[in-house]
């Protein structure tokens, strides 16, 4: 089972906020999925982005794949260096 982590789109029509989840590939963007590990609501000044830390880099660990724009909001969170410096501690 190929595991992504991906945006939700919920809200209402123009005013969009997200959930940021770990899905099956297979599922559709709005559908299924295993778990929410954030929010994200880009209407907000500044946007706003509550990622948890934890299960997001749990899931990195297994093998979950980002879509772009999840890799760029756990970038900001600060996930994607924390995730690459615990790989380069192992080696």
């Amino acid at each position: 089972m190929a595991v992504k982590i991906r945006l939700k789109r919920m809200g209402a029509k123009r005013n969009p906020y997200y959930r940021v989840v770990v899905a099956d590939s297979r599922s559709p963007r709005d559908g299924r999925f295993i778990e929410e590990i954030g929010v994200y609501n880009p209407l907000s000044q500044p946007a706003q982005v509550q990622i948890n830390e934890e299960r997001a880099l749990y899931w990195l660990q297994v093998g979950a794949q980002p879509s772009d724009t999840a890799r760029s909001l756990l970038s900001k969170a600060g996930v994607m260096k924390a995730y690459h410096e615990s790989r380069q501690s192992k080696a």
